[in-house]
């Protein structure tokens, strides 16, 4: 029997699929393709600090920030966009009513705002060392002992509500570079304690998604070297409009979140 060059390419593509899918590869590529797409959290869901956010009102919800980025790479995903500004973990329970047991991936960020993380940094931009390191210490104690059962509620109504669907949590970075040397008033002290409020928010948030069986993703790894006080910073400092305050950039979201959960899953 003759075989054609073109025929031998259909049949080796074929045995090739039919190998990938008895070792569960097969289809990888496919469902990141497309997906019914659900973004839920915080300001850095939304996408405050990097512009353009059209008509969500206070939810700042920017169509720069990484759910709009991981969508449009996606051709034929349909995205539900609902993370807001100043969301907490109540917030995003009620965010969850929008996910539906068709949906095939759902992002969250949330935590910070519930540990009190704008009075942290209002308490240390105002107060002196003690003062900073000691609301640093008070907000980890609700992150260590209070956050993992309203986390637990969040991750719990998601799976709930989409048991199939592909659960992403993304963390927060650290806020500054240290040692660093820059015009935002803050010493070498209170920088480091701010940092290590993001620690615990990681080890935390990380703790509680894997319990719920959900990809988390570290986000301070990522933002090395581009913290506020760096050269090539990725977050705003101290700004106008002071909402986009310690928030990452149009770059922070697209070289940052975007490009770590594209790597992550696709």
């Amino acid at each position: 029997m003759r075989v054609s060059s073109r025929s031998l390419v259909r049949w080796c593509t074929a045995a090739a699929v039919a190998a990938l899918t008895t070792l569960g590869l097969a289809g990888t590529a496919g469902a990141v393709q497309a997906a019914n797409y659900v973004a839920l959290g915080d300001s850095y869901s939304s996408g405050v600090g990097a512009g353009d956010y059209g008509d969500s009102g206070n939810c700042m919800r920017s169509s720069k920030a990484y759910p709009h980025l991981w969508a449009n790479a996606h051709s034929g995903t349909k995205l539900t966009f609902v993370a807001c500004s100043g969301a907490r973990t109540g917030d995003v329970i009620s965010q969850a009513s929008s996910v539906t047991s068709g949906a095939t991936l759902v992002t969250v960020s949330v935590g910070g705002n519930d540990a009190g993380f704008v009075d942290v940094i209002k308490t240390c931009t105002l107060n002196d060392d003690n003062a900073c390191v000691n609301r640093v210490n008070q907000a980890k104690t609700y992150v260590n002992g209070t956050l993992p059962g309203l986390l637990d509620k969040v991750y719990g109504t998601i799976k709930q509500k989409a048991p199939n669907a592909k659960l992403v949590v993304l963390g927060y970075p650290h806020i500054y570079k240290v040692p660093g040397s820059c015009n935002v008033g803050l010493s070498d002290a209170k920088r480091s304690a701010i940092n290590s409020g993001s620690d615990a928010l990681a080890s935390t948030i990380s703790k509680r998604a894997s319990a719920a069986g959900a990809t988390f993703i570290d986000m301070r790894a990522p933002f090395g070297g581009h913290e506020i006080c760096s050269s090539d910073r990725w977050l705003h400092s101290l700004t106008w409009p002071v909402e986009e305050s310690y928030h990452p950039t149009a770059t922070g979201q697209s070289s940052g979140y975007y490009a770590t959960l594209k790597s992550r899953i696709g």
